[in-house]
């Protein structure tokens, strides 16, 4: 079992919170998630008592939802057993939900070499491309991770810029985007781009507030690599092109994950769109909506493991001992099965057949390989063009 509190009072506190939790499937079918609930994530993601370093264990820096959870027992299965096998404690926490936000929360000890409260995180990659350049993470041994070096999947070698071979970081998942549409209401589908600017779509689109996945497939619309070297012009065109659609009132809206509400409500007929979250309102929702990754090109990214340096050398011995335990592709198969984003392990679709058939012929979470051909990572930008690119990008929403 996954580490729990001593205290018989912390430890009935933290199982009711387990049992209070949203998953991730009422959050998009648009639950009631107000001010106070979301509060409430923040404390119910919390897994094993916290750490803050030190101890016998390793603490672990997660997103929300991003690992399999059993509703029922209210505790994570897959990481259940590896510390049983393992024989050491793991604090697990849920509690990145922003890349800047959270790295607001440890830069001062990055900065300084400290540790962070955590010894490993799963920041996304253009992230982690800033923690690698101002070298605040240190570099697996390979040595200690036989599963990664033989399961990591081809495409993710080298698909971050500024950490070719992966020496500093390791994927835990590859969210991806594409477009959706409501396949009754939008025979046609949405093709190119300029689809989205059909006159019966007037207001009833949707594009996705994360500037890397909107303008990313805006500049593959118009026929640029978002991965490649593009600069300040087609950026400028791009922006032209979204700003242009939000003055004339032809995208109705742009959101984080609650535009999922927006398809669920018929406000938006047509959007930009991660794959994991349409994987789970096709389930939830009797398979209303179509997405596909675009001829001219989806977005991927990855999230992926990096040890801060404040992280002593046992500790980190440690993290790679469990990365290299979801690199079984058996184990991975059961978080994708729950996180339904694409695995970055291969073998996991063949896994997936004994878990759960359906799911294991999901191109969404499985892409074809003429998928993975039209899937682009954004390049990576310099803190000046991140701060300039965000900001235009901010304004043209009108933040």
């Amino acid at each position: 079992m996954a580490r729990q509190p001593e205290d018989p009072i912390v430890r009935n506190i933290v199982q009711m919170l387990r049992g209070a939790q949203f998953n991730r499937r009422q959050l998009l079918r648009g639950a009631a998630v107000g001010a106070a609930g979301a509060g409430a994530l923040g404390l119910s993601a919390c897994s094993g008592g916290g750490g803050g370093g030190g101890g016998d264990g390793i603490v672990w820096g997660n997103w929300t939802y991003y690992l399999d959870f059993d509703e029922s027992t209210g505790s994570y299965p897959s990481l259940d057993a590896f510390v049983d096998e393992a024989g050491f404690n793991v604090d697990y926490i849920e509690d990145i939900d922003d890349n800047n936000t959270f790295f607001g929360k440890i830069k001062d000890q990055l900065q300084l070499g400290q540790h962070t409260g955590y010894d490993v995180i799963t920041f996304t990659d253009w992230m982690n491309a800033r923690l690698i350049q101002a070298e605040q993470v240190q570099e697996f041994d390979y040595a200690n991770l036989p599963n990664v070096k033989a399961n990591l999947v081809d495409a993710q070698w080298d698909a971050l810029d500024v950490d070719p071979g992966r020496k500093f970081s390791i994927p835990w998942q590859l969210p991806a985007s594409g477009w959706v549409w409501n396949t009754e209401a939008v025979p046609d589908g949405i093709k190119t781009l300029d689809d989205f600017l059909r006159p019966e779509l007037k207001g009833k689109v949707v594009v996705l507030s994360e500037m890397r996945d909107t303008m990313g497939m805006v500049l593959a619309g118009l026929g640029y690599d978002p991965s490649g070297d593009w600069g300040d012009k087609e950026f400028d065109e791009a922006l032209a092109w979204l700003d242009d659609a939000l003055q004339s009132g032809q995208i109705g809206n742009v959101k984080g994950n609650s535009y999922t509400q927006d398809l669920i409500t018929g406000d938006a007929l047509a959007a930009m769109a991660w794959t994991g979250d349409v994987v789970m309102l096709n389930a939830e929702n009797d398979n209303q909506w179509t997405l596909e990754i675009p001829e001219s090109g989806g977005m991927i990214a990855a999230d992926s493991f990096t040890v801060p340096n404040g992280t002593s050398a046992e500790a980190k011995e440690k993290v790679e001992q469990m990365i290299d335990y979801y690199y079984d592709p058996v184990v991975m198969a059961e978080v994708a099965d729950y996180v339904t984003f694409i695995p970055p392990v291969k073998g996991t679709q063949e896994a997936m057949q004994e878990i759960n058939p359906e799911n294991a012929e999901n191109p969404l979470i499985f892409p074809s390989d003429s998928d993975w051909e039209h899937l682009h990572s954004f390049r990576s930008l310099t803190a000046e063009e991140d701060n300039r690119y965000s900001t235009a990008f901010q304004n043209a929403l009108g933040l």
